[in-house]
């Protein structure tokens, strides 16, 4: 009986091996048959096995094969999924890497680039602070001479007004 239900069911295997599915609920269905018998005479109540109950047994052997091939058929869709999503992840980042390589060449020049600009900056500010420097110094010598200048007019000026009434006098005897 097994063997006219199993062999047209289509199962991922062998031949060898739904042969042995075909021999093994053979057995199944003699073990069940034997223990009937030994439950009769331990107990002295009958129990048969009928062939509805066998075919019963082949029927829900399809239905549980029938449900996990097709979770381990999801599963193996998920798995390609899975792995068509990490080979494109692998080429991504070879492609990344690659212009990772680009990008750190570019960037040592454009930082070679900039050392060189920073030199010439400083190159130049030291030099610009020497002319500073220098141009203090004039700048100290012209104000040190403005002081003095001050100082000069300051005393010109006293004596300025010292004589002042003297001069007065002398207009106002010209007149």
């Amino acid at each position: 009986v097994a063997q006219h239900f199993i062999v047209s069911y289509h199962i991922e295997c062998t031949d060898e091996v739904k042969q042995s599915v075909v021999n093994t609920m053979g057995t199944f269905q003699d073990i069940v048959a034997e223990k009937c018998v030994d439950y009769f005479e331990r107990y002295r109540r009958r129990t048969f096995v009928t062939p509805k109950s066998y075919l019963s047994f082949i029927g829900g052997y399809k239905a549980i094969y029938k449900e996990k091939f097709a979770s381990v058929g999801s599963l193996s869709e998920r798995m390609r999924t899975g792995l068509t999503k990490l080979m494109e992840a692998e080429v991504s980042v070879n492609q990344l890497s690659e212009e990772l390589v680009m990008k750190e060449k570019d960037l040592a020049v454009a930082s070679k680039k900039a050392d060189e600009v920073l030199l010439e900056v400083t190159m130049k500010a030291q030099a610009a602070e020497k002319v500073k420097m220098q141009v203090q110094k004039v700048k100290d010598k012209a104000q040190a001479i403005v002081d003095d200048i001050a100082i000069d007019k300051a005393a010109a000026e006293e004596k300025l007004e010292a004589a002042r009434p003297a001069l007065e006098e002398a207009e106002a005897a010209l007149q």
